[in-house]
């Protein structure tokens, strides 16, 4: 009966606004934001299933109530546009992001959440950065989803022409859409991780469009554990061979040679998987790849969280950790090119971008660790990487 749906929407709609008297403040202010629009956070996937035209926005698995934020593309081009890679990833990623924050809130003092910031640019799109920083597990941890859209300028457009890719044009639209996530933890014994997954569209002069996923999830321990890094490949080459057995040693390869610092020739880590211009197969296909990729970072990490988090260290061992996160830093700046895209693309969310940067590093002239020591140990594997798998 179409008449009832509104009195039932109004209902839910009803109860959750209610929860806002005993939900905790964090959930009560994200409550608010999603009261002020109009409907309560749970009654918008309410309001999908009973309207005709929101009924299949999102996959079924997808829960937007539990995203950190209110997606930022408009409703009306998430229904519009409901069969789109570009809105399908854009909730994908949402979701993504969600899981990852809570399966490290689980592992950090209850005290400890993350601040959510969603941002707007002015020349198209925004994003949503989540941190938590100075915590008792992670020193920072960042985790930042961008869905953005305008006109690729000059610079960029000459960013992604020395990847490969022939573009068309000066100034050309673009959209883009990924998450990309840093995580420092305290505890010397415990590795940081990185990964980010996105996918890009380009709209040359001539109309043709072109486009590509890429991404990849690396780790870089301070402390060399030869179990855990099996435990993360391995985790790893499962999500690969799912869609093909080519994928896990060729991404492998990859990973190993583009986080090269290549002015101190050595690995920034002990590697994962690392693509781009991901395009060979369809967009459905390229996507379910990706999906696996990015649902498989908690359980390649969160367990060796679990496992270090509590392990003793001494004060040498942190300054082990700070001399290595310098080298992590100089990466990043230098030769990242996610950092730098960012930094090319007008309305450049500067905070958001530079979000990988620890709070804390170190920088000590001609540091050289003492051979037969742990730290001479992961640095010869920095140097020559090694099958773990």
């Amino acid at each position: 009966m179409k008449w009832a749906q509104p009195i039932v929407v109004t209902l839910r709609t009803m109860r959750t606004l209610s929860t806002l008297v005993t939900c905790h403040a964090r959930h009560r202010r994200m409550l608010i934001r999603f009261a002020g629009l109009g409907l309560g956070a749970a009654s918008f996937t309410t309001a999908l299933a009973a309207g005709s035209n929101y009924a299949n926005v999102v996959d079924p698995t997808y829960d937007v109530s539990k995203f950190m934020a209110e997606p930022l593309t408009p409703r009306s081009t998430l229904v519009k546009d409901k069969d789109d890679i570009k809105v399908k990833m854009e909730l994908f990623i949402m979701k993504i992001q969600a899981d990852f924050c809570r399966a490290l809130e689980n592992e950090e003092d209850p005290s400890s959440k993350f601040f959510v910031d969603r941002w707007t640019r002015s020349e198209g799109g925004g994003g949503v950065t989540c941190v938590l920083q100075n915590g008792k597990t992670f020193e920072k941890a960042g985790v930042n989803v961008s869905v953005v859209h305008g006109i690729l300028p000059v610079d960029a457009v000459r960013q992604m022409k020395a990847r490969g890719k022939d573009l068309i044009g000066k100034e050309l639209p673009f959209f883009a859409a990924g998450i990309s996530s840093v995580i420092h933890p305290s505890n010397p014994h415990v590795p940081t991780v990185h990964f980010n997954y996105r996918y890009f569209e380009v709209t040359q002069e001539n109309g043709e469009k072109m486009w590509w996923f890429g991404g990849g999830t690396d780790l870089t321990p301070y402390y060399l554990v030869e179990e855990d890094v099996s435990h993360f490949h391995s985790t790893l080459k499962k999500a690969c061979d799912a869609h093909d057995n080519g994928y896990y040693p060729k991404f492998k390869k990859w990973c190993d040679d583009y986080f090269l610092v290549s002015h101190r020739n050595e690995r920034r880590g002990v590697g994962g998987i690392f693509f781009d211009d991901f395009d060979k197969k369809s967009k459905e296909e390229c996507f379910e790849f990706v999906k696996s990729c990015a649902e498989s970072v908690v359980p390649s990490y969160v367990p060796l969280v679990n496992k270090h988090r509590n392990d003793p260290y001494t004060s040498a061992e942190r300054d082990w950790q700070l001399l290595r996160r310098g080298r992590y830093v100089e990466f990043n700046l230098v030769y990242d090119r996610g950092t730098k895209f960012g930094l090319y693309t007008p309305g450049a969310r500067i905070e958001s971008i530079l979000m990988s940067l620890p709070v804390y590093a170190k920088w000590e002239y001609m540091h050289s660790p003492p051979d037969g020591t742990p730290e001479a140990k992961l640095t010869e594997i920095l140097k020559n990487p090694k099958e773990w798998i």
